[in-house]
């Protein structure tokens, strides 16, 4: 589905909330504060309405246009906050690097992130499912990792990030490549994938010292069960550290601009993720 679209402007407080929310270390943790675990900078049902169509001007994007490497690239940093950061390479859905992707990277802002969208496709953007497939298949791989540690390297490097740790996200295609990522960079704190189509062979999973996060739906024909169990095993089977979470829901539940969108287990899964980026970014 195009992101190409009027969309509405996200509330006024969820636009300029974009400091850290301090998160609790795991599952039952409260910060130093004793408050418990503070709400989501910005919610599932304000992060929705980015996506929702209307007349008018579309919602403001926070963050920039960057060069990386030679490619463009989006990046968004938390507002007011001062190097070092912890970094996120947000890994966009076979689609490309839409508006989507960048309120992504803007929501992993706001929890206090340098975030830094790549864009696999040199610029290119589906607005069709035979768009997006032809574009999918004509990815070079060897290109697309380049650019993927590229994104890492800036946000190590970079002097408004100087990241110490560095994690990846993706969706769909951008799944896949996040797993594809940890595979090759030994030295990611944490790997985020949402519904990606994961690596079947346990020797290259060997290669993972990153800590995983998976996230799929049930209801996912592309993914079936048999497969999200067998990766699972897997992972165990390697040691690598991991998370898998399964909803009552279908392929690209967390994406407001698609017709599979399920707003509770989307705001579910990134409870999930956004706990277990806090875990393996925060100090």
């Amino acid at each position: 589905m195009s992101l190409r679209r009027t969309m509405p402007a996200l509330p006024l407080l969820a636009l300029v909330a974009l400091g850290a929310r301090q998160l609790a270390a795991q599952d039952g943790a409260e910060p130093a504060d004793g408050k418990g675990e503070q709400p989501p900078a910005i919610s599932e049902e304000e992060f929705k309405a980015l996506h929702e169509l209307r007349e008018g001007a579309p919602p403001a994007l926070r963050g920039r246009t960057v060069e990386v490497a030679g490619d463009r690239a989006y990046l968004s940093l938390p507002a007011g906050a001062k190097p070092p950061l912890a970094g996120v390479v947000v890994i966009h859905e076979w689609w490309g690097l839409n508006d989507h992707v960048r309120h992504w990277t803007d929501r992993l802002a706001a929890e206090g992130y340098a975030a830094l969208a790549v864009d696999l496709y040199g610029g290119r953007v589906a607005t069709t499912p035979d768009a997006a497939l032809a574009l999918m298949k004509g990815l070079d791989r060897a290109r697309a990792l380049a650019r993927l540690r590229a994104a890492v390297a800036f946000l190590r490097e970079d002097a408004r990030v100087r990241a110490p740790k560095v994690a990846s996200i993706g969706w769909c295609l951008g799944g896949t490549w996040s797993l594809e990522l940890a595979m090759a960079d030994p030295g990611l704190a944490a790997c985020v994938l949402f519904y990606g189509r994961v690596e079947a062979d346990p020797e290259r999973l060997k290669a993972v010292r990153a800590p995983v996060c998976a996230i799929f739906g049930t209801r996912d024909r592309s993914i079936p069960e048999a497969t999200v169990a067998k990766f699972e095993r897997d992972l165990a089977l390697v040691q690598v550290p991991h998370e898998v979470h399964r909803f009552d829901a279908d392929h690209a539940f967390a994406n407001p601009s698609g017709p599979r969108y399920q707003s509770e287990a989307a705001a579910q899964a990134w409870a999930k993720a956004r706990r277990f980026l806090a875990l393996h970014l925060r100090p």
